[in-house]
C-alpha cells in the first residue's frame, strides 16, 4: 500500500474550490431520475447524459473527481473513447462505487445493512486496473421510533472499515459515507446525536483496522432536521450544528470532509454549504470542507436535456452553471444572485 499516493489522490479530490460529482446511480435510481424528465432508461440513454457532462467544457476548474456506477465505469463514449480516459483527458479524476447497497437488517424493523464485501478485494484490484483511484461505500442510518439502534450504527461502522481497509489495499482512496437520512419529522437535534453517535463508532472501527485517516475522506450527511419537520432549522443553525458535531467526531488527520445532498434540493444544498464553510472558516476547522454532490449537481442538466440530443449544450451549460455555484458555496463566497447568472460553457 503506497500511502503517499492514497494522501496525494484525497488532498487532490479536495482541493480548494473543487468537489466531487457522485454519477454513481445504481439502475434503479438513474430509471426514477430518467421517468421524472420522461426518458426510457437505455445503456444508450445513460451514457449519452454522463458522458455530457464529462465532457462538459470548463468543469475540472470546479470538479475533481467523478463517481461511477459499475456499468459507466466499462463505457466508452459516442466516439468510441473509454469513458475514463474522456475524465482522464479532462483533469478529473474517476471513482467507483463499489458497494451492492441495501437490505433490512435481520430482526431490525425499519433498519438497513449494506451489502457488497464478498470479492470486493478483487473487484478493487479490477477497478483500480480500469482507471478508477478512489472508491465509495455508503451505509445508511435511518432515524425513526427507536431507531436507530447501536447494533445497526456498529454493523454499519464495521461495514465502511472492512471497506476502507481493502480499498486502501488497493492504492485506492475510500470515501467512506455514513448517511443519516433526512427523511421524518426529527429535529436537528436528534439529527445532530444520531450524527455524532454514528461518526464516533465509525472512527473508532477505520482506527481498529488499521485505516490511513490521512489517505481517506468521509462523506457525511450534514446535521439537517427531518425533510418533514414542522421547524425545520435555519442554514446557520445548520452550519453551527454541523462543525460542532464534526469537531467533536473526526479526527484532524482526515483532509477532506465532503458532504452528500442527501435530499436537499440544489439550491438548499448549496446554500447550507455555504453556510458551513462561511463558519469554518471563523473558527478554524482543520479539514477541508466540500462537497460529493449528485442531485444537488444533476437536477438542472437532467430537466435540460430531457433525452434529445439538441439539448446537449444547454444541459451542459446547467452543469457547468450548478458546479461553479457549489463551488463559490464550498469557498464560502456563494450569494443568491448567483443563481440567474446562467454561465456560458
Amino acid at each position: 500500500m503506497d500511502i503517499d499516493k492514497l494522501v496525494s489522490t484525497a488532498q487532490a479530490l479536495v482541493s480548494p474550490g473543487k468537489g466531487i460529482l457522485a454519477a454513481d446511480e445504481s439502475s434503479g435510481t438513474i430509471k426514477r431520475r430518467f421517468d421524472a424528465i420522461n426518458v426510457e432508461s437505455t445503456e444508450d440513454n445513460r451514457r449519452n447524459y454522463r458522458e455530457l457532462l464529462f465532457r462538459t467544457k470548463g468543469a475540472s476548474e470546479y470538479i475533481s473527481g467523478i463517481i461511477l456506477f459499475d456499468e459507466t465505469i466499462r463505457q466508452n463514449g459516442a466516439d468510441g473513447t473509454p469513458l475514463v480516459q474522456v475524465l482522464t483527458d479532462q483533469g478529473i479524476i474517476p471513482g467507483i462505487k463499489v458497494d451492492k447497497g441495501t437490505q433490512p437488517i435481520p430482526e431490525a424493523s425499519g433498519e438497513l445493512m449494506t451489502e457488497g464485501l464478498d470479492g470486493l478485494r478483487d473487484r478493487c484490484k479490477e477497478y483500480a486496473e480500469i482507471g478508477a483511484r478512489f472508491t465509495k461505500w455508503r451505509a445508511v442510518i435511518t432515524i425513526g421510533d427507536g431507531i436507530p439502534t447501536q447494533y445497526c450504527i456498529d454493523l454499519a461502522a464495521q461495514g465502511l472499515a472492512r471497506y476502507a481497509a481493502l480499498s486502501q489495499e488497493a492504492g485506492l482512496v475510500p470515501i467512506v459515507e455514513p448517511e443519516v437520512l433526512m427523511d421524518g419529522g426529527h429535529s436537528i437535534d436528534k439529527a445532530f446525536e444520531v450524527n455524532e453517535a454514528t461518526l464516533r463508532s465509525v472512527f473508532a472501527e477505520l482506527v481498529r483496522q488499521k485505516v490511513s485517516l490521512e489517505g481517506m475522506l468521509l462523506k457525511p450527511s450534514m446535521v439537517l432536521s427531518g425533510s418533514t419537520s414542522s421547524n425545520r432549522a435555519s442554514s446557520d443553525e445548520v452550519a453551527e450544528k454541523t462543525i460542532t458535531c464534526f469537531k467533536r467526531s473526526v479526527p484532524a488527520a482526515v483532509p477532506g470532509i465532503v458532504f452528500l445532498s442527501g435530499g436537499q434540493s440544489d439550491e438548499e444544498a448549496t446554500v447550507n454549504l455555504n453556510s458551513i464553510n462561511q463558519l469554518a472558516a471563523k473558527v478554524g476547522a482543520p479539514w477541508q470542507l466540500s462537497f460529493s454532490f449528485g442531485r444537488g449537481l444533476q437536477a438542472a442538466p437532467q430537466k435540460a436535456w430531457s433525452g434529445l440530443t439538441e439539448n446537449t449544450e444547454k444541459a451542459m451549460q446547467a452543469f457547468y452553471h450548478r458546479a461553479k455555484l457549489t463551488s463559490a458555496a464550498r469557498q464560502g463566497s456563494y450569494v443568491a444572485s448567483m443563481e440567474k447568472e446562467l454561465s456560458n460553457v
